[in-house]
């Protein structure tokens, strides 16, 4: 095995090769011609001329070695089921949807929305999508009326699918009112709405525009639809960036690159693949798949088996929920409820279940974690879990050891972006086992160039331990966004010509690198804090904070100040506030938390204040609304809320600091 950084160094010196070689991991239809075509930058093409389909090479590939062997398991803590498909199921329920699908009048190139909850036909429906050459842009359930009737004009799809509604924490979220009065404030209008019912609230249906998926499933049992080989380059899907102002930014993805680059990070990244087993016959006529673990005469499993607890509405959903896992044969877990319901320990059981090999979270749910009983992951057996994987927000170094003690397994951060679409910077443990050091999310990806750079004159820091902004030389690797959707001008103005001087990928995050090539991240750029000509990044105080003994979680933004341009003011959920009954406990904790970070960071880096809460304002998947919280405590107006979990969470912070 070489080393990484060998490993690395060929991907950045001779990245043909290296990618014609990652390219054998997937089918192709046609082979590609030409590895990568970089004439036109920073708009990348990668294996032009090949032909491919994301759905062939996620299901149809494996029939043939793995058909009984369960592709997708949809849990629900919500509504107490869980179903297991096999690939050979899995197979059949995409065709079904492909089939009704192509009877509403989706054709290759066409877009589907799809605004689901965490249930199976979301992903039936994402695969049917790519089968038939669609693009598909989902939207995260339950998001109002106004964001998705934005993205409904944008991407002008023939045809939605959506259900009647989503739950959370055992209370019933309707979808349809939301998505009726998202098509009236629509420009576009879609020609078809496929609605799935789960029986959990009445949807009303509009005559002639909406379907039922149950009748027209019914009238498609049988159906026969085959894969679309797609040229390398064919869009997959749009997705939208979330906190997006104005007019939403899509992210639009091909085919064959976003296919070799998963196929890729499975193997290399994740060191995950399928397992050995011996699937020599489907299950009889009419049977369901054995459970994973369980006993089969006609089966000898270990099977590789991964469980990324995010959403199908954001990147981590599509890349390592659906794709990546189905590409990599493996079987895939789909979740829909807390981390703490029915108990802070349902996702332990679940690994235990179903002997889950692979897990990824985010650091905001180990926090959630973090405030309850660790009894709870030691209740369960977990000795099935390689690694845990860890993307979102930046992952403190307090939560790291934590969850690294309780769980015994590898903590290994990671960081990317909806832009690209797979790691930036992790360890690539499929490569060469490497040390995980907490606050770090890892090294630069192979592919990836990512250099550190001089925002005021765009030169390059090479360097240990110099701040700079977190950048990419093009071409972009395999599997990141070709374009904004319909907007080429705005994806070179946004992305690429952010640096004085030079044509390079902006990732507007400040990192430095140490003298062994560990990244670690300090915030968004638009996250510097300027007190009296001193820049702090709210990354390097809120890591500070956090290392408190009594602080759970905290938020730290920039707030301007008359005197000295800006200062820093703090959120902090304490971990024990039993005794913060009045204004002179309050204070004694304040006090002793600026001291941690005089002590850590210095005088010029404490917080003006620190205002506990009992929660952090956060969207539905779990991103700290830092903009927001900062926009109350200049007390202006926070903009759009309505990717907001929890409302009260903001109201608190209003009221702490006041009018």
């Amino acid at each position: 095995m070489p080393s990484y950084a060998d490993f690395y160094r060929q991907s950045i010196d001779q990245p043909d090769a290296f990618w014609a070689e990652q390219a054998q991991l997937i089918d192709w239809h046609q082979p590609p011609q030409q590895i990568c075509d970089y004439s036109n930058p920073p708009f990348a093409k990668w294996f032009v001329g090949g032909t491919t389909n994301l759905c062939h090479n996620a299901i149809d590939r494996h029939l043939k070695d793995r058909a009984s062997q369960p592709a997708l398991v949809a849990i629900s803590t919500e509504t107490g089921t869980e179903r297991s498909y096999s690939f050979a199921e899995l197979h059949a329920e995409v065709q079904r949807m492909a089939a009704v699908l192509q009877s509403l009048g989706v054709k290759q190139g066409d877009r589907v929305l799809i605004y689901m909850p965490m249930i199976a036909e979301a992903a039936f429906a994402m695969l049917a999508c790519v089968r038939i050459g669609a693009l598909h842009s989902v939207v995260f359930g339950g998001f109002a009326s106004g964001s998705l009737a934005s993205r409904i004009e944008d991407a002008e799809p023939v045809a939605i699918v959506s259900a009647d509604a989503g739950s959370r924490g055992g209370k019933s979220v309707p979808y349809k009112p939301l998505l009726d009065e998202a098509i009236a404030l629509s420009k576009h209008k879609p020609a078809a709405v496929l609605m799935v019912d789960r029986g959990l609230v009445p949807a009303a249906m509009h005559a002639g525009r909406d379907h039922d998926w149950a009748a027209l499933r019914a009238q498609h049992l049988n159906a026969t639809v085959p894969c679309v080989w797609v040229e390398s380059t064919h869009p997959s899907y749009t997705l939208y960036t979330s906190g997006t102002t104005g007019k939403p930014k899509g992210v639009q993805r091909d085919t064959g690159g976003y296919a070799v680059a998963l196929a890729a990070s499975m193997k290399h990244i994740f060191d995950a693949g399928a397992g050995q087993t011996d699937f020599t016959a489907g299950p009889p006529q009419g049977e369901s798949a054995a459970p994973l673990g369980g006993s089969d005469p006609r089966e000898r499993r270990s099977v590789g088996v991964f469980f990324a607890t995010s959403d199908i509405g954001w990147v981590v959903g599509h890349s390592y929920i659906i794709y990546g896992p189905l590409i990599a044969g493996m079987t895939t877990i789909m979740y829909e409820g807390l981390p703490t319901r029915p108990d802070a320990g349902v996702w332990w059981s679940i690994v235990e279940k179903y002997k889950v090999t692979h897990m990824f979270s985010a650091p905001t749910a180990v926090r959630v974690l973090k405030k309850h009983d660790a009894s709870w992951l030691k209740k369960y057996d977990v000795s099935t879990l390689k690694a845990l994987w860890l993307a979102g927000e930046p992952l403190d170094e307090p939560t790291a050891q934590w969850i690294s003690d309780a769980l015994q397994v590898p903590i290994i951060d990671n960081y990317w972006q909806t832009e690209t679409g797979w790691p930036i910077l992790t360890l690539a443990n499929g490569v060469e086992q490497q040390t995980t050091r907490f606050g770090s999310p890892g090294k630069a990806m192979y592919g990836y160039n990512v250099k550190l750079i001089d925002e005021s004159n765009g030169e390059e820091l090479t360097g240990p331990n110099q701040k700079g902004v977190v950048a990419i030389e093009g071409p972009l690797p395999p599997g990141c966004m070709q374009t904004v959707w319909r907007d080429d001008e705005r994806f070179v103005n946004t992305y690429w010509k952010s640096i004085p001087g030079r044509l390079i990928y902006s990732t507007f995050d400040w990192g430095i690198r140490d003298a062994d090539g560990y990244y670690f991240i300090l915030g968004r750029t638009d996250d510097v804090i300027n007190v009296a000509g001193h820049r702090l990044g709210t990354r390097e105080i809120e890591e500070s904070i956090s290392s408190h003994p009594n602080i759970a979680e905290v938020a730290v933004v920039g707030v301007a100040d008359s005197l000295k341009g800006q200062v820093a003011m703090a959120f902090a959920v304490p971990r024990d506030a039993s005794g913060l009954t009045d204004d002179a406990a309050r204070l004694k904790l304040e006090g002793e938390v600026m001291k941690h970070v005089d002590s850590q960071l210095g005088a010029v880096a404490r917080p003006s204040r620190v205002y506990f809460v009992t929660v952090l304002p956060k969207t539905r998947s779990g991103k700290l609304l830092r903009r927001a919280l900062q926009a109350v405590a200049e007390r202006r107006d926070p903009g759009d809320l309505t990717t907001m979990d929890d409302p009260a969470a903001l109201q608190q912070v209003k009221d702490l600091v006041g009018p």
